[in-house]
């Protein structure tokens, strides 16, 4: 625990375990950090992020922001850094839209905050040097997730 690295792998037999993935990823990341997660329905994707926000200790309950495609939550306390918000978003219904992603105005929350944002591979890399890519999956007729992490640089634009 505490020591951060750059990619890993595990499996998440319970949501408890998945939450608890969130929160140790969330002790690596700071204002400007881009979490994609990528995975179908089901895979974990909005309980991997309600552990993130427990670990950054931001205020509001974590829900899938699909009707609203973002939801700020607001700083509070956090056991190991400084308070920072987290951008939670939902980029499924922008379907590779860059102009409502544009929208959004990603670039200035990710000045104060953490930004996760679900379905957002292909679409959000564009906006950070690197990102944390989270991968994850359900094993057919289980409960049993996994996922697998990495930081990816991307490339930048010519």
């Amino acid at each position: 625990m505490g020591e951060h690295r750059e990619r890993g792998a595990r499996e998440l037999p319970t949501v408890a375990d998945t939450e608890t993935l969130g929160r140790e990823l969330a002790a690596g990341l700071h204002a400007g950090d881009l979490v994609v997660l990528d995975g179908p329905l089901g895979a974990g994707k909005t309980a991997l992020t309600r552990g993130i926000a427990a670990g950054l200790g931001v205020g509001g309950r974590v829900s899938s922001p699909t009707f609203i495609i973002a939801r700020r939550h607001p700083p509070g306390q956090r056991a190991d850094g400084p308070p920072v918000a987290l951008v939670h978003v939902d980029a499924y219904r922008l379907g590779g839209s860059l102009d409502e992603l544009d929208a959004l105005d990603l670039d200035t929350e990710l000045d104060d905050a953490v930004v996760v944002v679900e379905w957002g591979s292909g679409v959000v890399e564009r906006l950070t040097g690197r990102h944390l890519l989270v991968r994850m999956s359900r094993e057919p007729e289980s409960e049993v997730r996994t996922a697998t992490w990495e930081w990816v640089a991307t490339a930048a634009d010519e």
